[in-house]
């Protein structure tokens, strides 16, 4: 990206905390400091903040969710996001120097939550955390107990290690096993082609999930039967890249940048495990990154245990469509907590707070209203609402793709 681009964009981030935020000093090493930067839309006395943490890591809070925080604002809910350390705005220590990757860690990054909210003057939030922020939001449960209102788990992962066989076991059961009706077409149709050579095994799994989480089980089947007839190269290929740049590739400055949360991604939560040579393996796509990543060397905390102790109201946002953190992952969550309950979202993928702005909104506005048991009986409605969030427009332009696609002469 060009030098004058990335200082346009980091005028446009600095001037969004300026307008509602500020930063706070906290420690980054034995002989470093970092000022951690925040945002926060619309104060109020009557309702606890939404404390809001996308995924990643590596994805900054400030400038990608300039819509969502636009639509909260409207909506008079007191919304507050922190950049993460290491990553856009909180990338560099006082001196301007790059964090080291050793001082960017979960426990650092909960607590720079916990001195937001103190630099805020907020005593208790709803901690509302979105995949990887997931294991943020339950963290600061586990740290920092008595600043938590309520909670709300959209897409949650509960451990990399743990998680991993029942992620496997769901995408094999959907798409490579064709057990549920919708799905058993496609999956048949996948079979026949890695059977025929028309694809490789190890090129199947980002093209597969992209389509079925943005688009459904009809847009899957659509991409999968013109590839079959050897057509629809060209969107074949961008979604592959697409898939491949989130988790490989050299990032975006003040929106993604994976580089220094390398040691939370790989040495703390596992994101780098090896495939396990079956077809459909999500481990493939990391395995790239993985070659120079720090070791695993263990989770920090161990989540299914904790959730027991988690009073708070909890509601655990699941999509239908979801394959990364599927849904009996969610239901684990609410079986162990003590006042869970699930938000299942009909087509709806992955991460709400990405891709169903309206629906997340929603959600984390009746947790803090104290109302998160009202939210099952009107997921349904809550998931009919408009789609408004930049990743919702993945499956329209995977459809526009194959349109074009079809114009192309075979080849």
């Amino acid at each position: 990206m060009a030098r004058s681009t990335v200082e346009t964009w980091s005028g446009l981030a600095r001037s969004e905390v300026a307008r509602g935020g500020g930063a706070v000093e906290r420690p980054a090493g034995p002989d470093a400091r970092l000022l951690v930067r925040w945002v926060r839309t619309a104060p109020r006395a009557d309702l606890p903040p939404v404390l809001a943490i996308p995924g990643g890591p590596g994805l900054a809070s400030v400038l990608p969710y300039r819509a969502l925080r636009r639509r909260a604002t409207r909506r008079g809910l007191d919304l507050i996001m922190v950049e993460h350390r290491g990553i856009g705005l909180s990338r560099r220590d006082l001196d301007g120097t790059d964090l080291a990757v050793e001082h960017v860690t979960v426990t650092d990054a909960v607590d720079d939550l916990a001195a937001v909210l103190d630099a805020a003057g907020v005593a208790r939030a709803v901690v509302y955390g979105s995949s990887y922020g997931t294991y943020l939001a339950q963290a600061f449960g586990v740290r920092h107990p008595d600043r938590v209102a309520g909670m709300v788990l959209d897409s949650p992962m509960l451990s990399v290690v743990d998680d991993l066989a029942t992620v496997r076991a769901h995408l094999r059961r959907l798409l490579w096993d064709g057990l549920d009706p919708d799905t058993a077409r496609s999956a048949a149709l996948l079979r026949r082609m890695v059977s025929d050579g028309v694809v490789a095994a190890d090129e199947i799994g980002l093209p597969v999930q992209i389509a079925y989480e943005f688009g459904g089980p009809a847009l899957l089947a659509r991409l999968l039967g013109t590839r079959s007839r050897r057509g629809a190269g060209l969107t074949w290929r961008e979604i592959v890249r697409i898939g491949t740049s989130e988790v490989d590739g050299p990032g975006r400055p003040l929106v993604y940048e994976p580089d220094l949360v390398r040691g939370i991604a790989f040495g703390e939560l596992g994101f780098g495990l090896p495939p396990d040579g079956h077809p459909l393996d999500p481990q493939r796509a990391f395995a790239g990154a993985a070659r120079d990543a720090p070791e695993f060397a263990g989770e920090p905390f161990d989540l299914p245990d904790a959730l027991g102790s988690f009073a708070w109201p909890l509601a655990v946002v699941s999509g239908d469509r979801d394959l990364r953190t599927p849904r009996p992952i969610a239901e684990r969550i609410v079986g162990l907590a003590q006042d869970a309950v699930l938000v299942p979202l009909s087509a709806t993928g992955h991460s709400a707070l990405d891709t169903h702005h309206l629906a997340a909104l929603e959600i984390a506005g009746r947790v803090a209203a104290g109302e998160h048991r009202t939210l099952p009986g009107d997921a349904a409605t809550i998931a009919a609402s408009p789609r408004r969030g930049a990743s919702g427009l993945l499956g329209p332009l995977v459809s526009t793709g194959l349109a074009v696609d079809r114009l192309r002469p075979a080849r």
